[in-house]
């Protein structure tokens, strides 16, 4: 029988995990959107509609099927956006692009072919190209800590002895270095931002050939690769039976709803899923479903204050914002490169992924995260042929 009220030890599960989901990577959205050409109003539109609409996926799927189903917006997926070139009309091309990678993951819920033809990507290449998309960006702290010792320094030093308490609050507490490092920057200019909350801006998006191959494709096939797929296979592991066809054209839904309002992608989660399906979250398997649910309630709290996030942010230096973004990737790069490398046979395709993405090129219009994953899947096709 359900309850009316979840268990508080859901609720303290639940806003962990938002606190995890949200304070982890907000910095990496904001400039994976100001990548894409977005403005600051529209950065904190997109900030807030993904946080909020996250949270509101995640609420009706878990009550819906009763099971502890946890939503994200893509980090891999603005992790590529962070690296990618900003489209040729700005970024109503690039909202443009993530509404035909939300298109595209309804299609792989409703069309099965699809779907395995995103699961048939071999592993070892798909994370590849997420270790090639991630090395830019895990660069910029060192390169901080040479041209801006006083700010980028005491950061990473924060996220480093953070992590060896607690790896789950590392990047949390980087953020609130970040955050006092830019208030005693300030001096007498004052950070508070002028809004606490903003209304979200509609923006009307444009296609192109280049952006939809060049974005909107690998956005589409990095974030079924690291999020939705093994979303899926975190629920199960703890044994839960979630429909995934159904899972995946709700999160794609999410994302063409939230698209228009600067959002780039709605997933599943896979490192909060795990939070929320453990005996931590509670010792009633059937009662885990709370924690996702609240940890959906406290998304949309702190997506209703995205504004003044954003605001804050804009008085930090660059550097420093890439500082914050490169740190909460190391860890992804890491499990990325471990598992491109894990199969010595694939390793030549992988590293070739890995290699060609990592160059930023771009050629013909496409970027190098397609590049790349070309390059790698023909590679990988021919060796396997040849053994």
């Amino acid at each position: 029988m359900a309850r009316a009220f979840p268990p508080i030890q859901t609720v303290s599960t639940g806003l962990v995990v938002a606190m995890v989901g949200f304070f982890s990577s907000f910095p990496i959205v904001l400039q994976g959107l100001a990548a894409m050409g977005a403005t600051a109003q529209e950065s904190a539109s997109g900030l807030m509609v993904a946080a909020v609409t996250m949270g509101l996926t995640a609420i009706g799927l878990s009550l819906w099927y009763r099971q502890p189903i946890s939503v994200a917006w893509s980090t891999p997926g603005v992790a590529l956006l962070a690296v990618s070139a900003m489209p040729a009309t700005g970024f109503p091309e690039a909202v443009g692009a993530f509404l035909c990678a939300g298109a595209l993951t309804v299609l792989a819920g409703l069309w099965r072919p699809l779907g395995r033809l995103a699961a048939a990507i071999p592993t070892t290449i798909a994370q590849a190209m997420l270790g090639g998309v991630l090395l830019p960006l895990c660069i910029v702290p060192f390169k901080a800590a040479v041209a801006l010792p006083w700010q980028a320094l005491p950061v990473i030093l924060t996220w480093f002895i953070a992590g060896r308490i607690n790896r789950l609050f590392a990047v949390p507490a980087a953020v609130v270095a970040a955050a006092i490092v830019v208030v005693l920057n300030a001096g007498d200019t004052s950070v508070t931002p002028a809004h606490l909350m903003a209304a979200p801006v509609w923006m009307v998006p444009t296609f192109s050939a280049a952006s939809v191959i060049g974005i909107g494709i690998p956005l589409f096939i990095v974030t079924m690769a690291t999020q939705n797929i093994p979303g899926i296979a975190v629920m199960r592991s703890f044994g839960y039976s979630p429909a995934s066809g159904r899972l995946f054209s709700s999160v794609g839904a999410a994302s063409i709803l939230s698209a228009p309002f600067g959002a780039p992608a709605t997933c599943l989660a896979a490192i909060t899923a795990a939070m929320c399906s453990n005996e931590d979250s509670h010792r009633d398997p059937d009662q885990r479903y709370w924690s996702a649910v609240m940890g959906g309630v406290f998304y949309c709290l702190f997506g209703v204050f995205a504004v003044a996030i954003t605001g804050f942010a804009v008085h930090a230096d660059p550097m420093l914002m890439g500082t914050v973004t490169g740190i909460a990737l190391i860890g992804v790069l890491a499990n990325a490169t471990h598992a491109a490398l894990e199969v010595p046979a694939e390793r030549e395709a992988a590293i070739l992924t890995f290699a060609i993405t990592a160059s930023g090129i771009s050629v013909l219009g496409l970027g190098a995260a397609v590049w790349g994953l070309l390059a790698g899947g023909v590679a990988y096709l021919v060796t396997n042929r040849f053994r």
